[in-house]
C-alpha cells in the first residue's frame, strides 16, 4: 500500500496541435478567459486510461473505439460483473482489483439503483499553457463529398471544413497521490510504477489528424514524495518549485529549452530536510 503523499507535475510540449478542442467553439484549442491554454483533466485521464489498457491492464472506462469486450456502454460491463443482489460494499473492493483506473480515479455507479461513489486517490488537474496560445485556423476542403450534393450542384457542403491548431505551447499539469484513499482502494506500489510509465509515454498511439506523430510529447516529469501520509508541505508549495523563464524571441521562434523549466534548488534542499524525496523523470 501507499503510506506517503505524492505530488507530481509534468510539462506537455504542443507544436502544431490540438491539444483538446472544446465542442463549444467550434472544437478550437481550450483557452481560459486570458486566453492561455487549457487542457482538461478528463482528456487527461483518458490518455492515462488508454496507456493502461496498452499495457494490458483491465480498465472500466474504454473509449468505444477501444471497446475490446464487445460491450458498448459502462452499465452493460458494470452488470455483465455484478448482479443487483451484490452489496455496496462488496461491489467497491471488485471495482477497485478488478479495474485499474476505478483503484486510481475512482467511479461512480448509479445502476442497478445503486447510488455508489467510489474516491480515487489520484487527482489530476487542468493543464495550463505556460503563456497566452497563439491558434491557427486552417480552412480544408473534401475531395469528394460526403453526402450526395443537391439542386445541381457538383459538391455538397460537407466538402469544405476548418482545422485549428496551437502553433506552440508549454503546457503544466499538476497531480497528486492521496495516501489515506490509496489505502482504501488498494493502490500500490507496483500502480505508482505504472502511472509513471503512463506519463512518460502519455501520447504513444495516440496518433490523429488533430495530433500529429510528434507533436505533442511530455518533457519532464517532476515527482515528489512525501514522507508522510499527509505531506510535508502543501500540494501548493510544491507548485511553487518549478520554475521557469519566459524567453525575449516570438513564441514561434522558441523552443523548449528556451523556457529553461526547473526546481528551485534552494527551496527543495530545505523540503528535502523534513523528509520529501524527489525524483526527475523525462518522456519518452
Amino acid at each position: 500500500m501507499i503510506n506517503n503523499k505524492v505530488d507530481f507535475i509534468f510539462t506537455i510540449e504542443v507544436i502544431g496541435a490540438n491539444p483538446n478542442g472544446d465542442p463549444l467553439t467550434g472544437n478550437m484549442p481550450r483557452v481560459d478567459n486570458r486566453g492561455f491554454g487549457e487542457i482538461s483533466d478528463v482528456c487527461i485521464k483518458r490518455k492515462i486510461r488508454n496507456r493502461m489498457q496498452d499495457m494490458g491492464n483491465e480498465i472500466f472506462v474504454k473509449s468505444l473505439d477501444r471497446s475490446d469486450d464487445g460491450f458498448r456502454s459502462l452499465q452493460k460491463r458494470f452488470e455483465n460483473v455484478f448482479d443487483k443482489n451484490v452489496s455496496d460494499e462488496e461491489v467497491e473492493k471488485s471495482s477497485n482489483q478488478k479495474w485499474m483506473d476505478v483503484r486510481f480515479f475512482g467511479q461512480v455507479f448509479t445502476y442497478q439503483n445503486r447510488s455508489l461513489g467510489i474516491r480515487g486517490p489520484v487527482s489530476i488537474s487542468v493543464g495550463k499553457s505556460i503563456e497566452p496560445i497563439e491558434t491557427t485556423t486552417m480552412q480544408i476542403t473534401k475531395s469528394i463529398s460526403g453526402m450526395e450534393p443537391k439542386g445541381g450542384k457538383s459538391r455538397s457542403a460537407d466538402t469544405m471544413g476548418t482545422k485549428h491548431f496551437v502553433d506552440y505551447g508549454i503546457y503544466i499539469v499538476n497531480g497528486s497521490i492521496n495516501s489515506y484513499f490509496a489505502e482504501k482502494s488498494g493502490l500500490d506500489e507496483k500502480d505508482v510504477e505504472t502511472l509513471k510509465e503512463c506519463l512518460k509515454t502519455l501520447f504513444i498511439n495516440d496518433v490523429s489528424s488533430a495530433r500529429p506523430d510528434g507533436s505533442m510529447e511530455v518533457k519532464d516529469i517532476f515527482w515528489f514524495t512525501h514522507s508522510t501520509k499527509v505531506g510535508d508541505v502543501s500540494s501548493g508549495k510544491i507548485k511553487e518549485l518549478i520554475k521557469y523563464d519566459l524567453p525575449d524571441t516570438e513564441t514561434l521562434k522558441a523552443k523548449y529549452k528556451d523556457y529553461n523549466i526547473r526546481v528551485d534548488e534552494e527551496k527543495l534542499k530545505e523540503y528535502e530536510e523534513i523528509g520529501l524525496k524527489y525524483e526527475h523523470l523525462e518522456g519518452l
